[in-house]
């Protein structure tokens, strides 16, 4: 066999396994998810039960029980975390690129200016919540 047909195989094959495993991943989340809120609601019902049978009554289903545990909080650091990694790759690559004198090292902006993006749109979205908290309109101040 060929060494260079062996390269153009692997070549082929990285964004097919990335594609796969990407989806995997996703697919993976979305489903430990549902499995983790099934048996929560599986544990609660059988508690039910056996609460019904011993004749004492329980309060209504809790409306958190299913709802999406993760809150605006956890989004906001979730996107500053994301958009320092974005930044700081974009300003690693493009300083990388930079070195080498290729003349493609602005491409390494795009990630740096998502990251940018993520940060700037966290630190709006937590002046919001405060200002909500408060009790004040930002829509309104000048």
């Amino acid at each position: 066999m060929d060494p260079h047909t062996s390269v153009e195989i692997v070549g082929e094959l990285i964004p097919i396994i990335a594609i796969v495993l990407g989806i995997g991943i996703g697919m993976l989340a979305i489903y430990l998810d549902f499995r983790k809120k099934r048996e929560l609601f599986q544990l609660y019902h059988a508690e039910r039960m056996a609460a019904i049978e011993k004749g004492i009554e329980l309060p209504p289903l809790p409306p958190d029980l299913l709802r999406d545990t993760r809150t605006p909080e956890a989004r906001g650091a979730r996107h500053r975390r994301f958009g320092f990694v974005l930044l700081f790759v974009g300003v690693a690559v493009g300083l990388a690129l930079w070195g080498t004198k290729d003349p493609d090292a602005w491409w390494a902006l795009v990630p740096a200016g998502w990251g940018l993006a993520l940060l700037l749109s966290s630190f709006l979205e937590s002046r919001e919540r405060a200002a909500q908290s408060r009790g004040d309109n930002p829509e309104t101040r000048v």
